[in-house]
């Protein structure tokens, strides 16, 4: 019990942070939106790793606070790789309904950081990416859960969102679980490339501004 104390401090701290920037930022700020999202998921994880849904809590708790301190850096300091710069630069656009926000971070955070992040517990416990299958299916599978949820909570309801809204359209073009797919493909292919650090360097460049594109198209301003 000792040791899963020690395991879930950082997790502890990961919540504080969010929340406090929860308290900060204006409620219909773009960045707001998807924290509010991501303080959901991470206080889930917290409550599944008290209950011992994981197998191994080390593994599980470095991946999940190496993945948020990739974002706490964009939410804190604004150090922001262009995966991230379409929602900040966007975040106060009144034509960007908030369902557009929190996907826009979603697609950020999963699409370029979780696969950086897989890198960087792998170095941290000194493990192959496989070792760490099982804890990425299952923040996985949270973060699948809660897009369900936020899709519910902040889309139009079923009267007002009809087949010509172009939210329909812009919505549908994007899929968590093909995005959490390719991000287990990029965090493999970023592992293997490790000894080759001007491919790895350029081969995350890329995927970056990818990521950052189809932020960019998520983040498109709708009518009314």
């Amino acid at each position: 019990m000792v040791q899963l104390e020690q395991f879930t401090t950082p997790v502890d701290r990961v919540v504080s942070r969010m929340s406090a920037l929860d308290a900060q930022l204006p409620p219909r700020d773009g960045l707001a939106v998807f924290n509010r999202v991501y303080l959901a998921v991470t206080e889930a994880f917290d409550r599944r790793l008290e209950a011992g849904a994981f197998p191994d809590p080390e593994a599980a708790i470095t991946l999940d606070v190496r993945f948020a301190e990739l974002y706490l850096r964009v939410a804190e300091d604004g150090h922001a790789p262009a995966c991230w710069r379409p929602l900040l630069q966007f975040r106060r656009h009144p034509g960007v309904r908030p369902v557009q926000f929190a996907l826009a971070g979603i697609n950020a955070h999963i699409g370029h950081d979780l696969a950086l992040a897989v890198v960087d517990s792998c170095r941290t416990l000194d493990c192959e990416p496989a070792d760490l299958e099982d804890e990425f299916e299952q923040v996985g599978d949270l973060l699948v859960s809660l897009e369900e949820r936020l899709r519910e909570e902040l889309m139009p309801g079923p009267d007002l969102l009809q087949i010509a809204d172009p939210l329909t359209h812009l919505l549908g073009a994007w899929s968590m679980e093909r995005a959490r797919a390719a991000t287990w493909t990029a965090a493999r292919a970023l592992w293997a490339l490790r000894r080759l650090p001007d491919v790895a360097e350029e081969f995350t460049d890329r995927l970056d501004a990818a990521v950052g594109f189809a932020s960019r198209m998520l983040l498109t301003p709708l009518p009314d």
